[in-house]
């Protein structure tokens, strides 16, 4: 699918200057929206939006279809009448890292005790009426996902683990008496977390609907594999590599490269592909359903997984005696596609890429993406270099798992700098500042969609960085400083857009805007 030439800004939600501790989607999300439309962005990538899991991090989450609560704006609950605002003061400010233990122990329990006044007023408050019946509505309508996860979540906080497979054996495997007598005993709670689910997507499409009456889209994430530790694998173990006691067979990871000896274990376990493919991929197709009714545009994470995957032993403790093995590929895509219609899908092929994927790539008809800072180490690193990109191809400075550009710079070799400093015209120097050349770069280039991660837009350094991957912790923390989306910056990034449109539009025939899920 094509896009309409665009750029825009990677920033995820959890990172913005929110009041209560952590970004959410209140007045600081209609803030951002409003520097994107100023700056003239039209695009705004997000990390999943799930409930995170082990290291705090959105990739490792409880549910591939459930909402982050963490991510809900108590000061819109509190307007909403949900909860009175004097509850709310004293919460962590708008400044400085997310604390995630203390959003759980004093943002959580609010956003608790905000669903439950709903739950207990909403059915006779006049005020309430009309999102009463939305509430009941969203039950009905996302049953298939929402009935699951909200069972996961209350045997989650009752066996105090999300570790599914040590809890009781009627429970782990289901039994459906056991889970009718949990049912009845935390009939308020489960009530609890649909509350917290609606109030999540009615959060979520009120700021979605805000941003695309400025012409701006949101492009999503969707993680190729789901957590041990989730309700899609509790509740759909037939179609994951488990054995009878409902352990992993073989997980997930990637071979031994030049950055690691022993590769990447992951530990996700892996997918029944026969299975799902008798079953019409119908879990996965419901899982692409769940993601075009939160997303304009969306990320496939790990996209070569798709055409074949590393199988590790699940006994084995690295990823050295994996194995490829090849996925159903453009079999899945063309059932998503007639199921769901066209999907506008944005594949991560970085990292060593074969003539395979990419040619399932181009047989899916989805752009590819390309990193500036990758392109100035050698050679074979080349085609992530401006002057390679072409049409099909999604183009940034950085991604979340990268050092901010400044943090690249100031780190990057000798090599590197005269690379760089070749192609965008800057000093060699450590001290000097290629951020905004290699910003215009990006911009400048035929590539369809054009993405700055925030922390760029800043010129921050390595302080700045949201994640290092194979590092467990410290993570996923950071978070933009107040007012720093000024009208200033909205300006010179407007120009810049200005300007590149410009000279890849010689002939002044700009297209026109097209109001769609799947134009940009």
């Amino acid at each position: 699918m094509e896009f309409q030439r665009s750029s825009g800004i990677l920033l995820h939600v959890s990172s913005l200057p929110s009041y209560g501790g952590i970004g959410d989607m209140g007045p600081a999300a209609y803030e951002f929206l409003k520097f994107l439309a100023d700056a003239k962005q039209h695009v705004w990538q997000v990390l999943p939006l799930c409930p995170t899991g082990f290291g705090n991090s959105p990739y490792a989450s409880s549910s591939a279809f459930a909402g982050n609560p963490y991510l809900i704006s108590l000061e819109f609950l509190s307007d909403w009448g949900w909860i009175a605002g004097q509850r709310i003061a004293g919460l962590a400010g708008r400044a400085g890292a997310v604390n995630f233990h203390q959003v759980e122990t004093r943002k959580l329990p609010l956003l608790y005790e905000a669903a439950g006044n709903f739950l207990d007023r909403g059915p006779h408050d006049a005020k309430l009426a009309n999102q009463w019946a939305e509430f009941q509505e969203f039950c009905q309508r996302e049953a298939n996902w929402l009935t699951d996860y909200v069972l996961y979540a209350v045997l989650r906080a009752r066996y105090n683990t999300g570790a599914w497979t040590a809890w009781p054996e009627e429970v782990r495997k289901r039994d459906r008496a056991a889970l009718d007598a949990i049912a009845r005993e935390h009939r308020r709670h489960l009530a609890l977390e649909q509350v917290l689910q609606y109030a999540f997507t009615r959060q979520w499409e009120d700021l979605r609907e805000a941003g695309r009456r400025d012409g701006i889209r949101i492009l999503g994430d969707v993680a190729i594999f789901v957590n041990m530790d989730s309700a899609d694998v509790w509740t759909h173990p037939e179609i994951f590599e488990l054995d009878e006691d409902l352990k992993p067979i073989r997980v997930a990871g990637v071979p031994p490269d030049y950055f690691s000896a022993t590769g990447q274990r992951w530990g996700n376990p892996l997918y029944r592909w026969d299975v799902l493919r008798a079953q019409g991929f119908d879990w996965w197709i419901q899982r692409m359903a769940r993601a075009k009714e939160i997303y304009d545009i969306v990320r496939l994470d790990h996209f070569r997984g798709f055409q074949a995957y590393w199988a590790i032993p699940a006994e084995e403790e690295t990823a050295i005696h994996g194995k490829w093995v090849k996925a159903p590929g453009l079999e899945l895509f063309q059932a998503l596609e007639r199921a769901l219609g066209p999907l506008a899908i944005v594949a991560e092929d970085l990292g060593l890429i074969t003539k395979d994927v990419d040619q399932l790539r181009m047989d899916a008809g989805f752009p590819g993406m390309r990193v500036i800072q990758f392109g100035f180490t050698d050679k074979g690193a080349h085609m992530h270099l401006p002057h390679q990109y072409t049409l099909d191809m999604v183009a940034y400075t950085g991604t979340h798992d990268n050092d901010t550009t400044r943090g690249w710079w100031e780190l990057a070799s000798d090599v590197e700098r005269k690379a760089a400093a070749a192609c965008v015209g800057v000093e060699t120097d450590k001290k000097a500042s290629p951020v905004w050349p290699l910003i215009r770069a990006v911009e400048g280039s035929v590539a369809q969609l054009a993405i700055v991660p925030a922390q760029d837009l800043f010129e921050m350094g390595s302080e700045g960085r949201m994640n290092t991957p194979a590092v467990p912790q410290g993570n996923w923390s950071w978070r933009a400083p107040e007012r720093l989306w000024t009208n200033e910056l909205a300006a010179k990034l407007a120009e810049v857009v200005e300007v590149t449109d410009r000279e890849n539009d010689p002939l002044g025939e700009k297209l026109e805007e097209v109001d769609s899920p799947d134009s940009i």
